[in-house]
């Protein structure tokens, strides 16, 4: 099905030519109105409340969906079909107030009943919403009226406002919800305009949306698994931009052009060496602290990842509101790193086994480390583990390992640490209360410091040995702006992408 195509580029194209007024290449720059972006993973339907891959989110999430907040850019929680919220002394009340005059792509109205619908949905018995479990705080749903939208609350849960900035907890229209997955209708700019199975998914400007209107009228999404044809694509043409793009190694040969911008940034994802904090040698916080200080997370970065991420030192990605650069804490210093492993009772160092998931970036990272640890007499011998069954049963769900390597994708996850049970097996009552705190809040001020304290307690405390934030790598062509630099959630969010002048 196609709906609200754009026309605009063709006719201004026809009219330059039959003119003689303009230039082809002119008329081609004056009339560019649309945009083609490279994805390495084709989604597997395009409701992002039905299912979990993250590619569905990144095509629909914010240009076609949206939410009772949003989430921006710097990780900012901020009103969008809610304009606004009050949150009752107790923290179990939440009283939204909706924005007027939106309509669906269908031309149904949003109102309460619509958002009292779409909340229902996510926390019914029967729900298949891939995050469910983050809005399990939420015991009823209330629409006194046609603007007023009540969340009642088992518990204190402020970060429910961020959870609901999310793909899984966008609006949905009663009436679209049984066919979304193939041909989805929202609030957002654009509209669901074709699929074309194993190749493409497009979206055109929706006249008739509520907000600013998009500069763009068609953003198509086109998708390209190798990142060699990523690579070729661009250069060829094919695509303007590949927001993530999916192989560090070849990002140079784009450095050098002046016909695109490579823009590095973060995402939420934290790569960590997990350990087992309930087993020798790891149980001993010094032990713990001296192995952070004996590798060079910066270097880790150059070698495994060609320079693309950002060294942390807590469970936090520079991408959320509230981020610490906490690699200071414990820095890179080996001569302090043994002195610390002697005062633990180690002077001689210890050996262990690093189960380490086959995936790239996990095994180089663990390579790395392995040379950083024998420098400082301690012996790690890498075991290969098949991911994600073997990996999963061994590490995450039996505990049977000292030392592991992975990375935490899910956005503003710092939370599994006060997890129990969790495959680190860490237990710390001060973070707990911590995080306790942060659900008790009823201002983002109160929310963000928490985080602060969370992340600090995490940096002292090491249980992880925390490694960098997964990078976004950026590549598009010169003169396309508003595109996201860093990525707190997974998306292509395109609703301010423009061409230059």
């Amino acid at each position: 099905m196609t709906r609200y195509p754009g026309k605009a580029a063709r006719t201004i194209i026809a009219a330059a030519a039959l003119t003689g007024l303009i230039t082809v290449s002119s008329a081609a720059a004056e009339a560019r109105n649309d945009l083609v972006i490279g994805m390495g993973i084709e989604p597997t339907g395009l409701d992002p409340t039905a299912a979990a891959p993250v590619a569905i989110g990144q095509v629909v999430w914010q240009n076609l969906f949206e939410g009772l907040v949003a989430i921006t850019e710097a990780g900012e929680i901020v009103p969008q079909l809610a304009t606004g919220w009050t949150i009752s002394d107790d923290g179990l009340t939440y009283t939204f107030d909706l924005r007027e005059g939106v309509t669906f792509q269908n031309g149904a109205a949003f109102n309460a009943e619509t958002a009292k619908f779409s909340i229902d949905r996510i926390i019914a018995d029967d729900s298949i919403n891939p995050q469910k479990a983050l809005y399990s705080a939420i015991e009823s749903v209330e629409a006194p009226d046609d603007g007023t939208l009540v969340l009642h609350l088992s518990q204190p849960a402020y970060d429910l406002l961020y959870w609901l900035g999310f793909p899984a907890a966008v609006m949905v229209e009663p009436q679209s919800e049984p066919t979304n997955a193939t041909d989805p209708v929202g609030t957002g700019p654009f509209a669901f305009s074709e699929w074309r199975k194993g190749n493409q998914v497009t979206l055109a400007a929706y006249p008739d949306y509520w907000g600013e209107k998009p500069a763009l009228e068609n953003i198509t999404f086109r998708f390209i698994a190798d990142p060699q044809a990523q690579a070729a694509a661009l250069n060829a043409g094919g695509v303007d931009a590949i927001p993530e793009f999916g192989a560090p190694e070849l990002v140079s040969q784009f450095e050098t052009k002046k016909d695109f911008a490579v823009v590095p940034g973060t995402t939420g994802m934290e790569v960590v060496a997990g350990m087992n904090n309930a087993e020798p040698p790891f149980d001993d916080r010094r032990v713990r602290q001296a192995l952070m200080m004996m590798i060079d997370r910066q270097a880790i970065v150059d070698a495994a990842n060609s320079g693309f991420g950002t060294p942390i030192g807590s469970h936090f990605s520079p991408s959320d509101a509230g981020y610490e650069d906490l690699t200071g804490v414990l820095p890179y210093d080996p001569e302090a790193a043994k002195a610390l492993l002697a005062e633990a009772g180690y002077p001689d160092g210890f050996s262990f086994t690093m189960k380490v998931p086959n995936r790239a970036y996990a095994e180089r990272a663990a390579e790395i480390i392995q040379a950083y640890f024998a420098q400082g007499g301690v012996t790690a011998t890498i075991e290969t583990s098949e991911f994600p069954a073997t990996w999963i049963q061994d590490v995450f769900k039996d505990t049977n390992y000292d030392m592991t390597i992975i990375g935490h994708a899910e956005p503003l996850d710092i939370s599994i640490y006060a997890r129990h049970p969790y495959y680190f097996n860490y237990d710390n009552a001060d973070f707990d209360a911590t995080m306790a705190a942060i659900a008790r809040a009823t201002s983002e001020n109160e929310r963000l410091d928490g985080y602060r304290q969370a992340q600090d307690i995490l940096a002292e405390d090491v249980p992880a040995l925390f490694l960098y934030a997964w990078p976004k790598i950026g590549i598009w062509k010169a003169g396309l702006e508003g595109m996201w630099t860093n990525e707190p959630v997974p998306s292509n969010d395109v609703t301010e992408a423009r061409w230059s002048d």
